[in-house]
């Protein structure tokens, strides 16, 4: 590196002296950097998303490494869930009979839009397996994490209901059926709830694609218009089938209080819903 250096220094005084030039002049020039002359790193594009910029073409740069790209949105998949479903459940539960489905509406939009605010930059922020079809399908989730995305979900579900039968006195617990689904008691109920469970559940995954995932449509508004979504099929569906629109909010509650009463409808539902929206914006 020095010899580089020192040539260079040797060419430049070469060339001072043909044109007349005194030692002076070379003596003012600032001082060559041997930084100039280290080699770069190769480069490498890492797509953000909106655009590509310029790394070090460092291996561990140039790829997001495995724990980045598949563990991590596991994990927060299941913190988001988890948070989402103990809000919910703790707004049934500790629900006052004189606000209605006004609360729980309000909680589980609110509680859902901030956490994909904060954590949907990691994974996405779906904490719903119907919304994780429905990504899949339109190109915002690989198919390899379809099933992972799911397990975190339905474990975050789980723990969330836990915590929230933890901290919820025994009697309010169980007086609510542990925020489980009990809205539907009849088979002549079913056809109703079924059918208000897919058409609540395909406004929300609609929202999800065309405001989060579609690149024409997507803006920064999405978190709050997603949970805006939850509030407005809450109040409005609530009373037919309870507007679960999610697999896994209904499973974690279903298990912390024994309740498997039409239990399938929330899976079919939601899931449905989400093939149908996925298959038709694809």
């Amino acid at each position: 590196m020095s010899g580089e250096v020192s040539l260079l220094s040797k060419r430049v005084l070469r060339i001072c002296s043909r044109l007349g030039l005194g030692a002076s002049v070379w003596a003012s020039l600032p001082p060559v950097s041997p930084l100039l002359f280290q080699r770069q790193a190769p480069m490498c594009d890492i797509d953000m998303g909106s655009g590509k910029v310029k790394e070090p073409s460092i291996s561990s740069r140039c790829r997001m490494s495995w724990y980045e790209r598949f563990v991590q949105p596991c994990l927060v998949e299941l913190l988001g869930s988890a948070l989402f479903i103990f809000i919910g459940c703790l707004s049934v539960i500790e629900n006052s009979p004189d606000t209605g489905r006004l609360q729980p509406a309000l909680a589980h939009g609110l509680a859902l839009g901030l956490i994909i605010a904060t954590l949907g930059n990691i994974s996405g922020g779906h904490f719903n397996p119907a919304v994780s079809l429905a990504a899949m399908l339109v190109g915002g989730l690989n198919l390899i994490m379809l099933l992972p995305y799911w397990l975190s979900q339905l474990c975050g579900g789980l723990i969330g209901a836990a915590l929230a039968k933890a901290v919820s006195p025994e009697e309010r617990f169980w007086n609510a059926s542990g925020a489980a689904f009990v809205t539907v008691q009849e088979q002549g109920q079913v056809g109703g709830a079924l059918g208000t469970e897919v058409i609540l559940t395909a406004l929300l995954t609609l929202v999800v694609c065309m405001g989060a995932i579609n690149e024409r449509t997507q803006g920064p508004l999405a978190p709050f218009s997603i949970g805006f979504s939850v509030t407005v099929d809450i109040l409005a569906g609530g009373a037919i089938s309870g507007a679960c629109m999610n697999p896994a909010r209904a499973f974690g509650p279903a298990v912390m209080a024994g309740h498997w009463d039409f239990h399938w409808i929330y899976w079919l539902g939601p899931l449905l819903a989400g093939l149908l929206v996925g298959l038709l914006i694809r």
